[in-house]
């Protein structure tokens, strides 16, 4: 059977007992195939099973005691009157061992009147059978059934061959039920000269088993009274359980339909130390990061709205001023020039974007050949001659390194370094430096950029390689940032299979360093 018909099944059996309970649930939480429900139905059918086990071995262990316990009587009530009988038995002299010779002297009737008490207040039948299994003396409440009755032999023979005789029968039809039975062997001692021992009959005594039914039934009506309680019990106790248990699971529903509409401020309640609180602090993690990229999303929507539209405006308010004579022809190259200069940062901010989504997508490819590191460093550099030469900055290093061969791919390296120099240019003081240095170790090639400045903060080193995360919140320095240059790098680094760190002195200077790995050998 399937779980889902297995928890239908379950539910139907329980239906009534939760239509009872169906008031004290709150309506939120009481809904068709619901968890709760669920969990409630599968927890009362492992308490009815535990309850239906405990009960099955309550009674088969209660009966057994009982049926040991009042065997045990019965044997104890037979062995004390087989010996307790002989002292009313006469024998006739000499004695031969024939039954005739053998009768029961009791001229007041006391023996009588001891098997009639101990029958009345024990509830038993006491038999006195000769040895051809003839009852000559009963006492109890079927006494004028019993006497002068021939009782089954195999009784009487079992009890004088093994010593007693103890197992529940009807004695060859006496009882129309199954009783108890206890035959115990009589025996007379005759004393002239030497001891005789005779065997003259036995002492059966049964009991009615209906005692034992009378006492399991008042065991099973008490059983059935605390189990029902108990049930009651549990169904309270498991559906208070339940409810606490699904009610954080029932707030990250909610609080997911919240997200499906954009509000990313709900949060879940984290009230315990469980795997459900465990969920919930994730679930609250969740809504963190939710909310910590819509905000970003924002803000690189408003980024990237600026830094479109500030080169756009400026192209087609030069393009106008050309076309429309605003702008005489003589002045016409140096506005083109700047034209040309924005055109080249849409194209960097386009590339950016392409590089971005090929990353999130898993489709940026490495193109692996082996070029020159220190040759890609020195024609970058002299790509931002004219903002190095206006900030006055001492560029330091780059005279003394010497040709350093990396396996990769040589456009994204490119793009790398050219997007770590851009950034050091960018945050440099005025008359400030920058330093390079690329040297080899066994195993990888390092790359050094470091540069003085106002520096990075402490807390802020962690975020700098973070997707649109900027340093000048200002953008008094970072005007035509994103926050994707480093992430970038990072991500291309890392799909070489490398690492880069950042580190910093507060306005002192800023540090980054990356390694590629050399090429293995096969």
């Amino acid at each position: 059977m399937k779980l889902g018909s297995s928890f239908s099944v379950v539910k139907g059996f329980f239906q009534p007992v939760v239509d009872k309970i169906k008031p004290f649930i709150p309506t939120r939480v009481y809904y068709k195939q619901s968890l709760f429900i669920k969990y409630l139905s599968f927890s009362l059918v492992i308490v009815f099973l535990s309850f239906l086990a405990l009960g099955v071995i309550l009674t088969v262990v209660i009966s057994n005691f009982w049926t040991n316990q009042q065997m045990g009587e019965v044997e104890a009530k037979a062995t004390y009157l087989s010996e307790y009988i002989p002292n009313y038995i006469r024998v006739n002299s000499p004695a031969t061992g024939r039954d005739a010779e053998f009768y029961y002297d009791d001229p007041d009737g006391r023996l009588l009147e001891v098997l009639d008490t101990m029958a009345v207040e024990n509830n038993l039948d006491i038999m006195i059978v000769n040895p051809v299994s003839r009852v000559v003396k009963a006492a109890g409440s079927g006494q004028s059934v019993l006497e002068d009755h021939i009782i089954d032999p195999s009784v009487t023979n079992a009890a004088m061959d093994n010593g007693k005789y103890s197992a529940k029968g009807n004695l060859n039809g006496i009882y129309q039920n199954d009783r108890y039975i206890v035959a115990v062997p009589l025996y007379f001692n005759q004393y002239s000269g030497k001891v005789k021992t005779f065997f003259v009959g036995s002492v059966v005594v049964t009991s009615d088993p209906n005692d034992m039914s009378n006492v399991m039934d008042i065991v099973t009506r008490l059983f059935i009274l605390s189990a029902v309680a108990a049930l009651f019990l549990s169904i309270l106790a498991i559906s208070i359980f339940s409810y606490n248990m699904v009610k954080p699971l029932k707030q990250m529903a909610i609080a997911a339909k919240q997200f499906g509409k954009g509000n990313f401020s709900v949060r879940v309640a984290e009230s315990t130390n469980d795997e459900i609180g465990e969920l919930a602090v994730a679930f609250n993690n969740m809504a963190e990061s939710l909310s910590s990229s819509e905000i970003t999303r924002k803000s690189f929507i408003a980024n990237v709205s600026h830094e479109l539209k500030t080169p756009m405006t400026t192209i087609s308010g030069f393009i106008d001023g050309i076309l429309d004579g605003t702008i005489p022809p003589e002045k016409h190259s140096y506005y083109l020039a700047i034209v040309s200069e924005e055109v080249k940062r849409l194209s960097r901010l386009v590339h950016s974007m392409l590089n971005l989504s090929r990353i999130d997508n898993g489709e940026l490819k490495i193109n692996y050949q082996t070029f020159d590191l220190a040759n890609v460093l020195i024609n970058v550099v002299i790509t931002f001659e004219q903002e190095i030469y206006k900030k006055n900055i001492d560029i330091r290093g780059l005279d003394s390194i010497t040709p350093k061969n990396v396996y990769g791919d040589k456009d994204l390296l490119h793009q790398v370094v050219y997007n770590l120099i851009e950034n050091a240019v960018k945050f440099t003081n005025d008359g400030g430096y920058i330093e390079f240095n690329i040297y080899e170790n066994s195993e990888q090639t390092v790359f050094v950029i470091k540069n003085s400045g106002q520096g990075i903060k402490k807390a802020e080193i962690p975020l700098v390689f973070d997707r649109f995360y900027k340093t000048d919140k200002s953008r008094s320095k970072d005007k035509k940032g994103l926050g994707l240059g480093l992430f970038l790098v990072r991500s291309i680094i890392r799909k070489h299979g490398g690492d880069i760190t950042a580190t910093s002195e507060y306005e002192e200077y800023t540090e980054f360093r990356f390694d590629i790995p050399k090429k293995q050998d096969k």
